[in-house]
């Protein structure tokens, strides 16, 4: 089964790049790729009014309550957000989410009708110790995977350290996590590459047959380096 390509650009706490609101914004979809920003819980409104297809860097499971500075996934769609990331590794580490609190997460925004993008990934202590495999296995059979989600691999030794994993390498995590998938939705699966995604190397990573786009953090602030990530992926995938 052919998967559309998939570039989400996570602003994490950025204003919105310049130009991407614009009517020639690379951020917009175009055909045959699919593409999403993530921008901070103050830009989602502007993206949204602009048309550019918007997800949330995170929303609370529960519909309301007593949760000082939180937003729930029911107001993230009310707003009209399509999406939301879910376990993102900065949200792990600094807000010390758990497995479980991620697939509650995915589980409440499939409730809302927003479409989850989950990360997992391994710190470099875990692949040093070789347990990637085993912490990827254990964040991805929590979550709902009969449901209609993409699942983002952070490798998360290679992000902001300078340090990418070599194509082979994404490639034979990305496989491992497709094999966790049910029959039924294995091929249909986007699983994205989220560790470090830039023009230079882009082209080997888009090139394997389980990455099927990327979560791209620092090469998304930039409009004309998102647009060359764009090119590249039509080049590649469609």
């Amino acid at each position: 089964m052919a998967r559309t390509p998939f570039l989400a650009a996570n602003w994490k706490m950025y204003p919105i790049p310049a130009g991407a609101l614009e009517a020639d914004s690379p951020y917009r979809p175009q055909s045959g790729i699919d593409t999403a920003v993530f921008p901070t819980f103050l830009d989602l409104k502007a993206c949204i009014d602009a048309g550019l297809p918007t997800g949330a860097q995170y929303g609370h499971p529960d519909s309301e309550g007593a949760h000082t500075g939180d937003v729930s996934m029911v107001m993230l769609k009310k707003l009209g957000c399509n999406f939301v990331l879910c376990g993102h590794s900065d949200r792990r580490h600094d807000h010390h989410e758990e497995d479980t609190d991620v697939a509650a997460q995915a589980n409440a925004a499939l409730r809302s009708g927003l479409h989850p993008i989950v990360c997992v990934g391994e710190t470099k202590v875990e692949r040093d110790s070789r347990r990637q495999k085993k912490v990827v296995e254990r964040q991805v059979k929590c979550l709902p995977l009969t449901q209609n989600i993409t699942i983002a691999y952070e490798p998360v030794w290679a992000i902001g350290t300078g340090v990418t994993p070599t194509p082979e390498q994404a490639q034979d995590m990305h496989a491992f996590i497709r094999s966790l998938l049910p029959d039924t939705r294995r091929e249909s699966t986007r699983i994205l590459y989220g560790g470090s995604l830039k023009p230079d190397n882009a082209e080997g990573l888009l090139m394997q047959p389980d990455i099927d786009g990327g979560l791209v953090g620092g090469a998304s602030l930039k409009a004309q380096t998102f647009r060359e990530l764009t090119t590249i992926a039509l080049r590649i995938k469609a």
